[in-house]
């Protein structure tokens, strides 16, 4: 019998496989700059020719942008084939509010468990910085950085879920999670005791995810969210009858 030859991989293809595979894990981020040739093809250990031609193809898989004496970058427009005008239609639009709070239950419960499953010291360490950004940014009743840190906190949890489809979802879509993060923030936190209470669902989902308990982290997101939901619509009926109230007099 005989056997056909194992055919070995072109440099190219493994540098091209590389490079695709740290666009698809987060790595390498949309829109930023990659290093040098001369430095991408040491920190490689390759030839500069085969890494010229990786990056020639995904170039003309339009992963990547060379720019005329700027460097080369990977694609910032990746990001707008996953959103559309639709996005800003829902970004204006009330009542979408309610309906993408049960996305991130979804998506932030699920991510929640998979941190804690899977996490590594670094996303931990990252997880515990976002947090003490919106402790600090509390102290200083700064709201609009607050928003800010607030999704950075919730992007890190998504990140260290290691789930590349919920990564490049979430980035997709962070101007609706922070609309929707600004709007809780806006509508409940001029009642202290529930701006305190969120805050204490928060904490509860960060000790779950840094002592790796995975069922308890899904569960404390789930509950945050659904308190942040309850909350928003008990005040809205509130509201309701007032304005009923006010229309009598």
């Amino acid at each position: 019998m005989t056997y056909a030859k194992i055919k070995q991989p072109k440099l190219a293809d493994v540098i091209e496989n590389r490079l695709e595979s740290m666009i698809l894990d987060g790595s390498l981020e949309l829109g930023e700059k990659l290093p040098s040739e001369r430095e991408l093809a040491k920190q490689f250990d390759v030839s500069r020719p085969s890494l010229r031609e990786a990056m020639q193809r995904l170039e003309s898989k339009g992963l990547l942008n060379r720019r005329q004496g700027g460097g080369t970058y990977v694609k910032e427009e990746l990001r707008q084939r996953l959103t559309d005008p639709l996005f800003e239609l829902l970004n204006t639009h009330p009542e979408s509010q309610y309906d993408l709070l049960e996305f991130r239950y979804a998506l932030e419960g699920v991510s929640a468990y998979y941190a804690a499953l899977r996490g590594t010291s670094a996303d931990f360490e990252k997880i515990k910085n976002s947090f003490a950004a919106i402790e600090k940014s509390r102290q200083t009743r700064d709201l609009e950085k607050e928003v800010q840190h607030v999704a950075q906190f919730y992007l890190s949890v998504i990140e260290a879920s290691h789930n590349v489809v919920f990564l490049h979802l979430a980035r997709g879509i962070q101007p609706l999670l922070e609309k929707n993060i600004a709007d809780n923030v806006q509508q409940l936190y001029g009642y202290p005791e529930v701006a305190d209470k969120i805050h204490q669902h928060r904490l509860q989902l960060l000790d779950a995810i840094l002592s790796k308990q995975p069922a308890s982290a899904q569960q404390a997101s789930a509950q945050h969210l659904s308190y942040i939901e309850e909350t928003r619509l008990v005040m809205l009926r509130e509201e309701s009858l007032f304005k009923r109230a006010l229309g009598r007099f």
